[in-house]
């Protein structure tokens, strides 16, 4: 039993003749149009997903320069008006002392962009070139990829929050810059990059090299 699962041949949903649905994850036969759970489209690849994936991260990838380079916060009181970056709010964190809050607002709004872009650069450029390398390691970096994405949005939240909650008048005001809205932008295309790569066509370079 222990060699059970060495040299088993893996067939895909497409070599079977099945479709799964992307919604709600019902199997059908190949040539069923609607999906009998959830009316979905069922379609067995997405032909233009490529395109979509290419088209949202540079989208995305454009908006985050703008970012990194405007100020995030618009800190006002009755001496002085200051403006923060995101690298420039990190550097004040660390120094007043706040390690552990500047550590988790540099991975959010540094490293984990970053990440994505090179990420979902790498699926979308190995299925390109119908790579069979590691397309089990490919997949799961797909799935982080899509479930990282929903924490993306802590700087933006940090941003309203302050926003909301000091409203001083005179006193004390803090407004988000125009980096939070190019920040926000470029995290919801990164989504959207994520969500039009289709995943199976990581399994069909073995299918052809088959064939």
């Amino acid at each position: 039993m222990g060699n059970a699962g060495q040299g088993v041949k893996l067939t895909t949903a497409l070599q079977a003749g099945l479709v799964a649905c992307r919604q709600c994850g019902q199997v059908h036969a190949a040539e069923t149009q609607l999906c009998k759970r959830c009316g979905s489209t069922l379609q067995s690849r997405d032909l233009q997903s490529l395109q979509k994936v290419w088209a949202w991260l540079i989208a995305g990838m454009i908006a985050y320069i703008p970012a990194n380079v405007y100020p995030m916060l618009l800190t006002s009181t009755l001496i002085e008006r200051s403006e923060s970056t995101i690298l420039g709010g990190v550097v004040e964190l660390v120094e007043y002392g706040s390690l552990g809050v500047a550590a988790i607002v540099f991975i959010a709004s540094v490293m984990i962009p970053v990440g994505k872009f090179i990420a979902i650069a790498y699926l979308a450029i190995t299925v390109q070139r119908k790579s069979q390398a590691s397309q089990h390691g490919r997949h799961r970096a797909y799935e982080v990829v899509e479930f990282i994405g929903r924490w993306s949005m802590i700087d933006v939240f940090v941003v309203a929050i302050l926003s909301a909650l000091v409203q001083l008048q005179t006193i004390a005001t803090i407004n988000p810059g125009i980096a939070a809205l190019s920040f926000a932008l470029s995290v919801i295309f990164t989504m959207l990059a994520a969500q039009a790569f289709d995943p199976r066509l990581i399994w069909d370079a073995e299918r052809r090299h088959d064939d």
